[in-house]
């Protein structure tokens, strides 16, 4: 297991020599002990990162491309190890750790397959005075910043277009879950990666490390996936030198069941869409807004799905729901619930953090939600699911409308016309309509609103890595 930091190809201790623990979720125990990056390390791997980046640019499409079919390769033999390691830093259950793996891997094929596509475009300009040549380039250096809830898959999602296009990148992993990060970086040195392209910075000091490497000149692209809060200040500061962002930030879904639903088929996208990674992803359902004949239906469906469902470490194989991530995670779950129980909610399961070590949370259905219960406004992560009844498809709308993220939404209807009529209006950058998964690299991945900007996945997550160039051209 590497724990020093990854720059220009080879494993480098801390300059100040500092170092931090990572922590097993289930236990608290401590797992394993990694360098902790500072401002000059951030520096150093600008300087790798820049210093290879014509290099890498200038090398041809296919070579790219093979590179990262050999780190998809490489991924998928090791799955089993890889999951293994997702979950004792993570603490999700193996089940989805693995699910995380083969996700995570694909994003390298399927942009060993977009290396090769870069393409430009041709046409005669409407005065017929010149040809319109537009060609494409790699934007530069970029600093990639990663959350802890998918270590693999938010780092392949960044790093595989980034290559790609013939970009050079810096990746700051979340200082939770650095080991899967250190991870991929021997995986895609092993893959062919040439030194300094890839370059891999754990630190405890987030926002001075990022910050050093936004106001270097050389930076020209930063790509964040992470809370709404951070990515505003990191907008503020990537401003100072106009630099190129891209912006996953925080999610707020809701999951909209009307009552001429599949209501087995809801539940079934209603597991998948809240219960994913335990509920920590910005893509979980986190407002259940059930039109009011089935509300009670479809709420003791769901309950008796979600209790019964095995809870434990993330490691053991039995487990279908491991511990949260961290002890502020957990404490503010418990907190959200404890207040919608408060103002007048009933647990239908669940409803209370248990005892004993590890940052447990029961999955837990709530009815009876206030309207102006913090649950409805926040971003949960965990696994706990507060329904609210609903009347009307104009009243639906405007609940899953009532918030200031845009980034998912999921709606059961067996009434097609009124399906896409939903979605249309719904202010959301994604919708699962009667599915509850709705990523997949070949899609383009992002929000609206205060849910981002730009889009991770398909053809144009490649395109958020490349600059293009018009040459007006007489011949």
């Amino acid at each position: 297991m590497e724990t020093e930091l990854f720059i220009a190809g080879k494993w480098v201790p801390a300059s100040a020599g500092g170092r931090f623990d990572v922590h097993d979720p289930a236990t608290g125990d401590v797992i394993a002990s990694v360098a902790d990056g500072g401002e000059a390390d951030a520096i150093a791997a600008v300087d790798a990162a820049a210093a290879a980046g014509a290099g890498w640019a200038a090398t041809a499409p296919r070579v790219r491309s093979e590179v990262l079919r050999r780190a998809f390769e490489l991924m998928t033999e090791r799955a089993a190890e890889l999951a293994r390691l997702i979950s004792l830093e993570n603490g999700k259950a193996l089940t989805d750790a693995k699910g995380e793996v083969t996700y995570a891997a694909e994003f390298f094929r399927w942009f060993a397959e977009e290396a090769v596509r870069a393409d430009g475009a041709i046409a005669t300009a409407p005065s017929g005075a010149n040809r319109i040549l537009v060609t494409r380039q790699p934007v530069g250096v970029c600093v990639l910043v990663t959350p802890w809830n998918f270590p693999a898959a938010m780092a392949t999602r960044k790093i595989g277009p980034a290559l790609a296009a013939g970009c050079t990148v810096i990746l700051k992993p979340a200082s939770d879950t650095p080991l899967t990060a250190l991870a991929m970086a021997a995986i895609l040195a092993e893959a062919g990666v040439p030194e300094g392209v890839v370059n891999v910075l754990p630190s405890r000091s987030s926002g001075r490390v990022v910050s050093a490497m936004l106001r270097d000149p050389r930076v020209r692209k930063l790509s964040f996936t992470g809370s709404t809060e951070v990515g505003r200040i990191l907008l503020a500061q990537a401003a100072d030198n106009v630099v190129n962002t891209s912006m996953e930030l925080g999610g707020n879904a809701p999951f909209v069941v009307f009552a001429d639903a599949d209501l087995d088929a809801a539940v079934d996208g209603a597991m998948i869409a809240k219960m994913r990674n335990g509920g920590e992803a910005c893509t979980a359902a986190n407002r259940f807004f059930v039109e009011a004949p089935v509300a009670g239906q479809f709420a003791r469906k769901l309950a008796q799905r979600m209790s019964a469902l095995v809870v434990g470490p993330g490691t053991d194989e039995k487990t279908q729901v491991g511990p949260l991530v961290n002890e502020d995670t957990v404490a503010k779950v418990d907190s959200l619930v404890k207040g919608a129980l408060d103002g007048g909610a009933e647990a239908v399961t669940g409803g209370s953090r248990p005892d004993g070590p590890g940052f447990y949370y029961p999955p837990t259905v709530l009815t009876g939600v206030p309207a102006d219960a913090p649950i409805l406004r926040e971003e949960i992560f965990g696994p706990v699911a507060p329904i609210v009844a609903f009347t009307g498809e104009e009243e639906a709308v405007r609940l899953a409308n009532d918030t200031e993220y845009g980034l998912v939404a999921y709606v059961y209807t067996q009434d097609l016309a009124r399906g896409l009529r939903v979605s249309e209006a719904i202010e959301a950058g994604m919708v699962g309509l009667n599915r509850g998964l709705v990523s997949d690299p070949a899609a383009p991945f992002g929000g609206v609103k205060q849910s981002g900007i730009g889009r991770e996945g398909g053809h144009e997550g490649l395109l958020e890595y490349l600059e293009s160039k018009y040459i007006a051209v007489n011949w």
